[in-house]
C-alpha cells in the first residue's frame, strides 16, 4: 500500500512545535523493502516481553538494595528526585550538551523503530517529523494509523510496538561497546608532583551552604579538620560528626595551591541523608591506573553498574572532569569528548528502552499487554479493568522505587 505524500508544515503547541515532514515516509518505505525486513520484524514480534521482564527484574532488584543498605539510600537522597528525570537541565547529573545531543538521537531512532516495522507490514504512517523545544531539537514522532493498527495481527503489533524500544537497547549496546573500545586506547600519565598528596577534593559547593560561607571552592583540597588528617572520604564525615555544635578550624588547599585554615561553626544537628559542608567530594588522588583498571573490569562482569554517571562519581571514572587528564590516548585530546558522549547514547537509550517496555498504560509495553488482554478476555468491560489494574500496580512499584530512600 503506497502512501500519500504530504508538505512540510509546522504545528505549534507551545512550548514544543512539531515539523511535520514526508522525507521520514519515504526513508520508512525504502528500508522496508530492503532484503531480511520481514525477518527482523519477525524477530521484533518476541522481544518485547523479553526487555519487559529484564526491567521487571531491575526495578525489583533496586528495591532489594534500597531497603537492605541504608548506603544506597543516603545516595538516592543526596542526588534528588530531580536524579530521576531524563530532561536536561533539570537532572542535574544529565550535561545539557551531551544530554540533549543523546536524547534527539535516542528519539528519533526510538520512532524511526516503530515506523520502519509498520510499513513493512502495510501500516499507514500519518506523518513524520521533528518536536522542537522552543526552538531547540530534542526528538521526532511518527503517527501510526491507529485504526490499521487495531485491525493487523497480534504478531504484527507486537513487533511494531517493540521495534522502538528494541532499537534503543540495540543503540546502547553498541555504544557501550564503542566506549570500551575507548576506554581501552587509555594510558595513565604520571601523577602531578604539586598536587596535594593527601585529603578529598572538593567537587562541588552548593549555593547558601556552609561550605560557601567560608569560601571553600570548588577544586580545593581538604586536608585537616579539628586539627586530624583527612585521609579518606570517611573521615571528613567522621570528624565533622564528631563536632557537630562546635566551633573548629579547617584546612584546605586551594587550586593554585594556597593553604587557607579558617574557623567554622558546625550545626548543632543535621537531618539525616543531609550533609554539613554542603559539598560534593570525591579521593583526592584516586590511583589512575587503579581507576582504568576497574572501570574496564567492569564491562565484562557489571556493566549495569557502568549506568552511574560520571557527574557522580568523578573519580571512579576515567573520562570524568576531574579524571581525563590523567591520561592519554592515541585518538588525541578528543578522546574524552567521544567517550562522554558515548556514555550518555549508552544511558538514555537503555534507560528510554527499559521504561517504554513497561505495561504502563500509553507506553508500548502498556498497548502491547492491553491488546494481549483484550484477546484473552471477552468482556470489553473486564478487559479493560485489568489493563487499568496492571497499569495501576507498575505506576505503584516504579513509584516505590523513586520514594522509597525518602520513607525509610
Amino acid at each position: 500500500m503506497e502512501q500519500q505524500r504530504g508538505k512540510v508544515r509546522a504545528e505549534v503547541k507551545l512550548p514544543l512545535i512539531l515539523i511535520h515532514t514526508p522525507f521520514g515516509l519515504d526513508f520508512f518505505d525504502r528500508v522496508a523493502k530492503m532484503p531480511g525486513a520481514k525477518a527482523w520484524a519477525t524477530i521484533n514480534a518476541y522481544m518485547l516481553p523479553i526487555i519487559t521482564v529484564f526491567a521487571v527484574v531491575l526495578i525489583a532488584s533496586s528495591l532489594a538494595v534500597l531497603f537492605a543498605e541504608a548506603g544506597a539510600r543516603e545516595g538516592v537522597r543526596a542526588a534528588g528526585p530531580q536524579a530521576n528525570l531524563l530532561i536536561p537541565g533539570l537532572n542535574p547529573y544529565l550535561p545539557i550538551g551531551y544530554g540533549l545531543a543523546a536524547l534527539f538521537v535516542t528519539i528519533v531512532i526510538h520512532e524511526a523503530g516503530h515506523g520502519i516495522i509498520a510499513r513493512i507490514y502495510n501500516v499507514r504512517v500519518d506523518s513524520t517529523g521533528l518536536v522542537l523545544f522552543l526552538g531547540i531539537p530534542i526528538g521526532a514522532f511518527v503517527n501510526i494509523e491507529r485504526d490499521e493498527l487495531g485491525k493487523i495481527q497480534l504478531k504484527q503489533k507486537s513487533a511494531i510496538l517493540a521495534a522502538g524500544p528494541l532499537n534503543n537497547m540495540i543503540l546502547a549496546g553498541a555504544s557501550l561497546l564503542a566506549l570500551y573500545l575507548i576506554i581501552s586506547t587509555l594510558t595513565p600519565l604520571p601523577p602531578d608532583p604539586n598536587a596535594p598528596q593527601f585529603g578529598v577534593f572538593v567537587l562541588s559547593v552548593n549555593g547558601g551552604s556552609l561550605a560557601e560561607s567560608i569560601g571553600l571552592e570548588q577544586g580545593s583540597t581538604i586536608q585537616t579538620v579539628a586539627g586530624e588528617q583527612v585521609r579518606a572520604l570517611e573521615d571528613l564525615g567522621r570528624l565533622l560528626r564528631a563536632n557537630l555544635g562546635q566551633t573548629i578550624n579547617i584546612t584546605w588547599v586551594t587550586e593554585s595551591n594556597q593553604t587557607i585554615t579558617k574557623a567554622v561553626t558546625l550545626p548543632a544537628a543535621v537531618e539525616p541523608g543531609k550533609g554539613i559542608l554542603g559539598i560534593g567530594v570525591t579521593a583526592v588522588t584516586p590511583d589512575s591506573s587503579m581507576v582504568l583498571d576497574r572501570y574496564k573490569t567492569a564491562f565484562g562482569t557489571n556493566p549495569l553498574a557502568l549506568l552511574l554517571p560520571p557527574t557522580m562519581q568523578q573519580g571512579a571514572v576515567p573520562y570524568s572532569d576531574l579524571m581525563q587528564d590523567r591520561y592519554e590516548s592515541s585518538l588525541g585530546p578528543s578522546w574524552s569528548i567521544i567517550a562522554n558522549m558515548l556514555f550518555w547514547m549508552w544511558f538514555i537509550n537503555f534507560n528510554v528502552g527499559i521504561f517504554n517496555a513497561l505495561p504502563i498504560g500509553p507506553l508500548d509495553g502498556g498497548q502491547l499487554y492491553s491488546s494481549i488482554i483484550e484477546k484473552k478476555i471477552r468482556s470489553a468491560k473486564l478487559a479493560r479493568n485489568a489493563a487499568t489494574l496492571l497499569t495501576t500496580i507498575t505506576i505503584a512499584i516504579v513509584a516505590m522505587s523513586i520514594m522509597l530512600p525518602y520513607v525509610l
